[in-house]
């Protein structure tokens, strides 16, 4: 069995070429953008964010089976691993967006002109919480304590190889360190998140959005977890990952499609129902001036994947899992865009004086490529984040073993079986 992988000289050909293309967008939407660079910021922040999230939910994934004394993933958990340790460029992509914020560089919150908020008092209101110096501090010590807790992790799992099997030493600081991981997890990620992302629309709140963030995180963790293993196994790597785990993998991916389509209508139709203006503007503002991008997020992140997931052995079929997977990582991509992009474009229209409010501006303003709809500038800077998170991700398991010989939970991973094949009598 091939456990040392090597990455291809034409993979880092095509990463490197990927990585020129979302460089090569980048500077195009500067040259043709704003004097606030608007386009180019959202799509930093929305890019930066995405992928910096998925590593972050493959660390709490991690974390989670470890605790729940998973072992069905063990086999493969260095993918995972991996995943976790591009929150180390993440934070450097993010601390960009500090010293933009700090240095007055973008304007990609309301939030943080200080002449707004001393005229308006919802934004005064949040000042403590909502200010730079609270994004700044968090961003740097909250990623900071996930990248810690993931490099700890890799070392106790990589030290694990080294030692016989009967030593369960370091499989028990690793749960130590998972359930002490947990909490600060779940707290950490909510208040950064609203940082990050919800603050882009500060005169709007939701007790669910941090839920929703990481369910989308999750959907998208799995997709690109399932896409790695069938291309490592199509280059001989991973051959003891079975039909039987990539249909676990497609359970995750189907029933976190659910529930995020769950937390999608739970968020939405108790603000309806409600009918509380603070937060009805955030969903009104969408669905009226951006139907393209609210109805369609629906349909690709919860009616088509839930058509063709349905049925089991859907699950267990490379071609239809690939394909979903594509679907649901491009999807939830598009989710960042909606929840980022209409709100940073309210922003900058308040600043450029172009209306008194911004729901008439947006009517005015019409189809805008890069704001309205995701156009081929967008989707080539996503392409170059994701060849720069795959070349960090195989750059990191060729440093490693890629089955975890001495992890206790091996075998079962080894002999993991869901759906007995079917044996015929005749």
């Amino acid at each position: 069995m091939e456990n040392n992988y090597v990455m291809s000289s034409r993979l880092r050909t095509t990463l490197i070429g990927g990585i020129i293309l979302g460089a090569l967008c980048i500077l195009l939407t500067i040259l043709g953008d704003d004097e606030h660079l608007t386009r180019f910021w959202s799509n930093y922040l929305h890019n930066t964010v995405f992928f910096t999230g998925i590593g972050f939910i493959s660390l709490f994934i991690l974390a989670a089976f470890t605790t729940a004394y998973a072992g069905w993933y063990s086999s493969f958990k260095r993918v995972w691993e991996a995943y976790s340790l591009f929150l180390i460029p993440g934070l450097a992509l993010l601390s960009v967006l500090v010293i933009g914020l700090l240095l007055n560089w973008h304007h990609l919150y309301h939030w943080a002109n200080s002449a707004d908020v001393a005229n308006d008092e919802v934004l005064k209101g949040k000042s403590s919480f909502l200010n730079k110096g609270w994004y700044s501090i968090g961003t740097f010590v909250i990623v900071g304590i996930w990248i810690f807790v993931a490099l700890k992790i890799r070392s106790l799992s990589l030290a694990e190889d080294q030692h016989g099997t009967a030593d369960y030493n370091y499989h028990r600081a690793i749960r130590r360190w998972s359930a002490f991981f947990l909490p600060v997890a779940g707290f950490s990620s909510a208040a950064i998140i609203w940082q990050w992302v919800m603050s882009v629309d500060a005169h709007w709140y939701s007790t669910l959005f941090a839920w929703y963030t990481t369910a989308s995180w999750f959907v998208s963790a799995m997709a690109l977890t399932i896409l790695t293993l069938i291309y490592l196994k199509s280059k001989g790597y991973f051959p003891n990952v079975t039909v039987n785990h990539f249909h676990d993998l497609g359970k995750y991916m189907f029933a976190f499609s659910v529930f995020w389509t769950y937390l999608w209508f739970s968020q939405y139709m108790l603000i309806w129902y409600g009918n509380v203006g603070e937060e009805t503007v955030y969903f009104k503002h969408r669905y009226a001036n951006y139907p393209v991008m609210f109805y369609g997020n629906l349909i690709l992140n919860f009616v088509l994947p839930f058509l063709i997931l349905m049925r089991n052995d859907s699950k267990r079929k490379t071609g239809i899992l690939a394909f979903t997977s594509v679907l649901l990582l491009f999807g939830h991509w598009w989710d960042f865009f909606l929840m980022i992009k209409p709100g940073v474009r309210q922003t900058m229209m308040h600043m450029t004086g172009h209306a008194e409010h911004a729901g008439p501006a947006i009517e005015k303003y019409g189809f805008q490529m890069g704001f309205t709809l995701p156009g081929p500038l967008e989707v080539g800077t996503m392409l170059g984040f994701l060849s720069l998170f795959l070349w960090v991700v195989l750059s990191q398991l060729a440093k490693a073993p890629l089955v975890p010989a001495n992890d206790p939970y091996l075998e079962e991973s080894l002999h993991h079986h869901v759906w007995p094949e079917v044996e015929h009598e005749h």
